[in-house]
């Protein structure tokens, strides 16, 4: 059985709870360390929700996936794709996060290409420091969708110095929610889809990571420890693309949520 976890404002309050279709029942305490039930209970459309968790780091994936790896290898005329040893990672400060509903902003300093990345999000419950494989889910809360987005065509402008992080960590840049589903014993099962003003871009299967969950979340805990909300952005595969302001992208991922934001120019 899953179970939806919601942050959301209240007044002044910033407070949590489960989600059950338009009703969230309200819970205190911490939401990664045995909350406890209120027995307070609001309706989603009177409150706004905030972005689920409030993560001390983003970890971002390059090349996870089989299929993408594939089309790259195409592009360049190898007859083999490269397949990582092991997982090739960045990170978006905190100032980059946004809830579902709110605006990606395209920063005044940059005029180039501002691309969408619709990716599954593994959040993190307990610290984890080099945890193995087998270990891994006792350490993830639930999963949440996410919107990996780009200043494409800041990565390579100098070509001394690949800006991965300066790229991706402009505010806004890090969309995610609306919420984190707890229970999910299968993520291989799951499958990402984004659309692009009423049109889909993206839809793969999380089966075809190279790095799947588990693996990602032992291997990441021997470079860094992680803490509780932190969130493993899992790389995304075939169909990113650039967004016009005035774009609208939703993230979808059945099972997990339905994550929509607009983009607009400063």
């Amino acid at each position: 059985m899953t179970t939806t976890w919601v942050r959301f404002k209240q007044g002044d309050a910033v407070k949590f709870g489960t989600l059950e279709g338009d009703t969230i029942a309200v819970y205190s305490g911490d939401m990664f360390n045995n909350p406890q039930a209120t027995g307070e209970s609001v309706k989603l459309a009177d409150v706004k929700l905030t972005t689920p968790c409030s993560p001390s780091k983003m970890i971002l994936l390059w090349n996870n996936f089989y299929s993408l790896a594939k089309k790259i290898a195409e592009k360049k005329g190898k007859e083999k794709p490269d397949i990582p040893e092991e997982p090739l990672w960045m990170l978006k400060p905190p100032t980059a996060f946004i809830a579902d509903g709110e605006t990606v902003i395209k920063p005044n300093t940059y005029a180039g290409k501002v691309v969408y990345e619709g990716e599954l999000g593994i959040v993190i419950g307990k610290r984890c420091k080099e945890v193995s494989e087998a270990e891994a889910k006792d350490y993830i809360f639930g999963y949440t969708c996410s919107n990996d987005v780009t200043a494409g065509e800041l990565l390579m402008k100098d070509p001394t110095f690949a800006q991965w992080t300066r790229a991706k960590g402009f505010d806004t840049f890090g969309s995610f929610g609306p919420g984190i589903v707890s229970g999910i014993d299968n993520p291989d099962s799951l499958v990402v889809k984004t659309i692009l003003n009423g049109v889909e871009r993206q839809n793969y299967p999380v089966a075809d990571m190279i790095f799947r969950p588990h693996k990602l979340v032992a291997m990441l805990s021997n470079d860094m420890t992680l803490e509780p909300g932190d969130i493993i952005s899992c790389g995304t595969s075939l169909g990113v693309g650039s967004m016009k302001p005035g774009s609208t992208v939703e993230v979808i991922i059945d099972g997990v949520g339905h994550l929509s934001n607009k983009f607009e120019a400063a």
